[in-house]
């Protein structure tokens, strides 16, 4: 309930700021994509300004993340080493106490032995 409640206090201003930024951008911008030709572009978008810079903070997000993952690739890469390592060594102790465990339930019968201590004399 608790966790509802600061979703809302959270998201529902963000939302209100976001509605807010996308009325006051609504002109349209024309963003070229050809460096060469300004006047007659190979390849240009119109579109109002909130969904560029929308569509721009997105890209931001993706290219971000990626580069995080590929930036912590050799900590996943040891952890899955460390997990198979802990695994093994799991298995180890599982068959030395079945090992000792089969030892301990047959024990081996005592050798006599060829020596007496004598009784104390008086």
């Amino acid at each position: 309930m608790f966790r509802k409640i600061v979703s809302a206090v959270i998201l529902i201003p963000l939302a209100v700021i976001l509605i807010a930024f996308a009325v006051a951008n609504r002109q349209t911008v024309t963003v070229s994509f050809d460096p060469f030709s300004a006047t007659h572009p190979a390849y240009a978008a119109t579109l109002p300004l909130f969904v560029l810079i929308f569509l721009l903070a997105i890209l931001g997000v993706i290219v971000g993340g990626a580069a995080a993952w590929l930036r912590q690739g050799r900590y996943r890469r040891a952890a899955r080493r460390m997990d198979a390592e802990v695994r093994q060594l799991h298995e180890e102790i599982d068959a030395m106490r079945r090992r000792f465990a089969a030892s301990d339930a047959a024990p081996a019968a005592e050798p006599k032995s060829a020596l007496t201590i004598p009784p104390p004399t008086a």
